[in-house]
């Protein structure tokens, strides 16, 4: 039975940029956001890519889905992602070798991002080609987002540059640890404390309307 679709499109296009962004709310797919955020451009380039791929993935599932027998259905999800993983692959390289080897063997491993294979076994799988296209570009557009933002200040504290342009006065004294490892464990840190305030002062502005509401 075809489940019943009650969210707009609009929804399913919003809901993966704030309330079930990958990175943090979900906090999934932590390997390539702590690995390749350490400059805004590999940031964006890795979130474009997985873009790609979860919204094209998701999209064949979808149309596929009742084609797939149901005891391989996670194997055919696999071979398609990574079908489209060796295009973005062998797009980064033609386009940009130098982004191709910063990003190194994490394209390759967009293939078991558990992002992308959640969203086409728990949704994809259960809707039409156009509700799993928009969850996979709204995910994706989510999770580039979310490297953006700490790939953006790495890159700002740690080489005082912002997409590879000076930013910070020539007597900035870079923070070498944000370029680091240990620099993406804090900046998500940080990010993550900063969201889940923000969260709970909505909440809180929120609760005198309902109770006047009651």
């Amino acid at each position: 039975m075809k489940p019943v679709e009650t969210t707009s499109p609009t929804d399913e296009f919003v809901k993966g940029l704030w309330r079930e962004n990958p990175v943090f709310v979900q906090v999934l797919g932590m390997c390539p956001v702590l690995a390749v955020s350490n400059t805004a451009i590999n940031a964006l380039a890795m979130g474009l890519a997985t873009t790609f791929v979860m919204c094209m993935s998701n999209t064949l599932v979808a149309v596929l889905r009742h084609a797939i027998p149901r005891q391989v259905r996670i194997a055919t999800y696999i071979l398609i992602i990574a079908t489209f993983v060796t295009v973005v692959d062998y797009t980064i390289e033609a386009i940009s070798l130098d982004l191709h080897r910063a990003l190194g063997a994490f394209i390759s491993l967009i293939v078991v991002n558990c992002l992308i294979l959640g969203r086409a076994e728990a949704f994809a799988s259960r809707h039409g080609a156009g509700i799993a296209m928009l969850d996979g570009l709204g995910m994706g557009a989510g999770f580039t987002l979310a490297l953006v933002c700490l790939g953006g200040v790495r890159e700002l504290l740690g080489s005082g540059s912002l997409f590879g342009v000076a930013v910070l006065p020539a007597g900035f004294e870079p923070w070498i640890v944000m370029i680091l490892p240990g620099g993406g464990f804090f900046t998500l840190a940080a990010w993550l404390l900063l969201i889940n305030y923000l969260k709970q002062r909505r909440q809180a502005d929120a609760e005198p309307v309902r109770e006047a509401l009651q």
